[in-house]
């Protein structure tokens, strides 16, 4: 035994007749042992059983999901809660009565029959928070937005802090405040030179028509009558993760109509990996009619009110935007 020779080298050797008790001998040299059906052998600390780690990493994900979803919570309350110090020309969009009259349309296939134009300035709060929900899962991100309204400057200045969001606007009255909001965002100018009266003649031209195909490219001429001109160079730069179609008005047989918008946005949306594409005001005829044509129903995923939210894949060397 080891200390028996420390001892005897010290000089501190029990008497002759000492003889120590041999059960705690061998506990001193020797570790524990466990008897078992086989014989003795020894025993080893005892570790993290695979059924407590698997507890154990099932309640961490557990809580990581449950904070996750408070913050989401946490933030689309706040923003709901911002939207009052918006600026007030955007709170004040919606400028006569008329214009502001909700209606609820079925769908229709197209025909000669006049579309309808009335306009929801706005968003419903079941709008709202649905387009905060797909944003927040998608951020930081590239956001492609036609048509200036207060919620989406919300949404994008706190929920896309760390992205890219591009406003298109034609209404001067909405682009006097362009310079006053988050880095972030910037707003651009876009003129549109088609009229929601020519709706039906418009989609006639783009499915007879070659150069209207989704391979033309928008740079190429000469353009089809729906290719939007003269947009900034950001726009065909930038790969988009959202787009949103809510501009211009088409508020009237008149004004500026949504076709040429959903268009460019169906040919943008299918440069990037995998965009999302929401058209708002789907009640509308020119809305519906042309969303089933470059958007297609097979790409539908989801809808809210008068959202309609469209998964759109790349797309490589095709002419068709539909397979049906």
């Amino acid at each position: 035994m080891k200390w028996f020779l420390l001892l005897n080298e010290a000089g501190n050797m029990p008497p002759q007749n000492y003889s120590p008790n041999p059960q705690l001998s061998l506990l001193l040299t020797s570790p524990p042992q466990l008897k078992t059906k086989t014989g003795w052998k020894y025993s080893q600390p005892m570790g993290v059983t695979s059924k407590k780690l698997i507890k154990t990493l099932v309640f961490v994900l557990i809580t990581i999901s449950l904070l996750r979803l408070l913050w989401i919570t946490i933030r689309t309350t706040f923003i709901s809660t911002q939207i009052a110090f918006m600026p007030p020309a955007l709170v004040n969009a919606c400028s006569s009565p008329h214009v502001c009259n909700k209606t609820t349309q079925h769908r229709q296939s197209p025909s000669t029959q006049p579309p309808s134009f009335s306009n929801v300035s706005g968003l419903t709060d079941k709008e709202f928070h649905f387009l905060s929900h797909l944003i927040s899962h998608k951020a930081p991100c590239n956001i492609l937005i036609f048509g200036l309204e207060h919620q989406y400057l919300a949404v994008a200045s706190l929920l896309n802090a760390g992205g890219t969001t591009i406003f298109l606007e034609d209404n001067p009255s909405k682009l006097r405040d362009a310079n006053t909001y988050a880095k972030n965002i910037t707003v651009k100018e876009v003129r549109y030179q088609t009229y929601a009266k020519d709706a039906y003649k418009l989609l006639k031209h783009a499915r007879t028509n070659p150069r209207c195909a989704l391979n033309s490219g928008l740079h190429d001429m000469p353009r089809c009558k729906l290719t939007l001109e003269e947009l900034p160079k950001e726009v065909y730069k930038l790969n988009w993760d959202v787009v949103i179609v809510d501009g211009p008005s088409g508020e009237g047989p008149e004004s500026p109509g949504r076709m040429a918008t959903i268009y460019t946005a169906s040919v943008l949306a299918r440069r990037g990996n995998m965009t999302n594409v929401i058209v708002h005001d789907v009640d509308r005829m020119i809305e519906k009619w042309f969303s089933w044509e470059f958007f297609c129903e097979e790409n539908l995923v989801s809808s809210k009110g008068r959202f309609w939210n469209f998964h759109i894949a790349k797309e490589v060397n095709s002419t068709r935007f539909c397979n049906a």
